[in-house]
């Protein structure tokens, strides 16, 4: 697992041997989400509509780095 980016009470993380779709996970205390990095919409879970709206505008800036650490961690 890699830690990408790092909230006050969530964080944004890839995890290797991961399945499906590339994307990226949301978690925080008690939830987690799975988000496209293609789209940045939910696959699975159902976050904080603000978190959501904060990693997606993160995520939007560092699609081409979060693709290439999917691929990096999921050959």
């Amino acid at each position: 697992m890699v830690t990408l980016h790092r909230a006050p009470s969530w964080k944004i993380a890839i995890y290797g041997r991961d399945h499906r779709i590339p994307h990226f996970h949301i978690e925080g205390k008690g939830w987690r989400c799975s988000v496209s990095i293609a789209t940045l919409e939910p696959i699975i879970g159902n976050p904080p509509k603000d978190v959501l709206a904060a990693a997606s505008g993160w995520a939007s800036q560092r699609q081409a780095e979060l693709m290439r650490t999917w691929r990096e961690l999921n050959p």
